[in-house]
This record gives C-alpha cells, structure tokens and sequence, in this order.
C-alpha cells in the first residue's frame, strides 16, 4: 500500500463538518486521556490489535493525537496522527453500524485542522486504502515509490 501526501494550509473548513455532524448527533473531537481504554478497546474490536498499538501511542501524546466521533456516549469513529511516525496520518476508521454518513470525512478534516494547528505544513497518510476518499476529500496525492515506507519489516507483516 502506498503513501499519499496531504497540503494541510489548502483543507477544506471544519465549521460545515461541525454542523452536519451535530445535525446527526454526533461530536467529534479530541480523546481524552482517561477515555483510553474505552477507545483503545472499542478500536481493537471494531479493526484489530495493530491499530489498537497505535491508538495507545496517540494517547500518549500531549495533546492526545487522537480524534474520537462519539453519538449517544459511545465510540463510533476514531483517527490518530503521529502514531507510526512524525507527521503521520492514520490509524481512521468508523464503526460498521456508523458508515455512509459523512463520519470518517468529519474525522479527516478535524484531525487534519489539528496537524495544522501544531505546525505542520504536510501530512502522510500511509499505508492508504482508500485513495479515491483521500483525493476528494482532502485533496491528497499519490507519493510514488512509497512502498512499504516505514511499515518495512514490520512484525507481523506476513499474517495480514
């Protein structure tokens, strides 16, 4: 899986994000510390122990580098930067029961404002699924020959 490459001074605005996530319900925003076992689980049983690994870095970060989408006071969504390497984006993902709904979107461009508000000019995203969600949504761009990057020799690597 590749890379891709984020300009964090061209993201679309967090307001509209804001306001169709609270139409629906849900606010996203940064975890909190005492909240990590609640999210740390939540991620290894909704995805697996991998992005639980890095959920726990992004909790160890002050500020949290954790993004959490929470409807009725649970866990629907999450996103983490910083976690596999500086400048990172990624771990993201959104409960089963919660797609289609605009959430993951929110979580991108909230955590992406957040890289930006800590001084970083660029994200990586990597190791990227969905590059058609990442070119629309935030405008991200392939970096060629980004494979494996920083996942190289990682433990493991062959069971998935």
């Amino acid at each position: 899986m590749t890379d891709m490459l984020v300009k964090l001074y061209t993201l679309p605005p967090l307001e509209p994000e804001w306001a169709a996530m609270q139409a629906q319900g849900v606010r996203v925003r940064r975890g909190m510390p005492p909240e990590k076992h609640r999210v740390t689980s939540w991620v290894r049983h909704e995805f697996d122990e991998v992005w639980q690994s890095e959920t726990e870095v992004a909790f160890a970060h002050v500020p949290v580098s954790c993004w959490i989408a929470v409807q009725a006071n649970a866990v629907i969504g999450f996103a983490c930067y910083d976690t596999s390497a500086k400048g990172f984006f990624g771990p993201i993902g959104v409960g089963s029961a919660s797609g289609k709904r605009g959430v993951g979107r929110a979580l991108l461009i909230a955590t992406l404002h957040a890289m930006r508000s800590e001084g970083y000019g660029y994200a990586i995203i990597g190791g990227v699924g969905p590059v058609d969600f990442y070119q629309k949504t935030v405008g991200a761009t392939l970096i060629p020959d980004s494979t494996p990057g920083v996942y190289d020799g990682m433990l493991g690597e062959d069971e998935h």
